[in-house]
């Protein structure tokens, strides 16, 4: 039977939770997915943990913030005026869509008075430890075999 390796490709069901439970992302209820190890679509951390599983495994694992979107960075808190949001009505955990020269960035109302905003740019999931639950479905390997 194949494992997974650093060049399989794989099919999986799978659900990201916080540690209170809180489902994040989930395709139980979908389609599964399918993508090759180190084609970026899954995070690094993610992926290590998969090398040695094989189609049928089941597996339940907590990454840490390191292993998954990474440490919050103050860096990206960035302080704006109130006068460039006078068209809005703000709250706490608004996401709001900013243009920046790669194109849109997304941010977060982390708080507000009636001069200024501080609006995140952090990942919403940067310095959370995230649990992954993994149900694998098929693994290809370079052969062109499956299992």
């Amino acid at each position: 039977m194949n494992v997974i390796t650093p060049e399989s490709k794989v099919e999986l069901f799978f659900e990201i939770r916080l540690l209170d439970g809180a489902i994040v992302d989930s395709n139980y209820n979908k389609k599964s997915a399918t993508f090759s190890i180190g084609d970026g679509k899954m995070l690094a951390g993610f992926e290590s943990v998969l090398i040695g599983l094989k189609a049928g495994d089941k597996q339940v694992f907590t990454l840490e913030p390191e292993q998954a979107f990474g440490m919050s960075n103050p860096n990206n808190m960035q302080t704006i005026s109130r006068t460039k949001f006078t068209d809005m009505d703000l709250e706490e955990g608004l996401v709001i869509s900013f243009k920046d020269p790669s194109g849109e960035l997304p941010g977060v109302i982390a708080s507000f008075d009636a001069e200024e905003v501080v609006v995140d740019f952090n990942h919403p999931l940067a310095g959370k430890q995230l649990e992954f639950q993994v149900d694998i479905v098929t693994v290809f390997n370079n052969d062109s075999s499956q299992q």
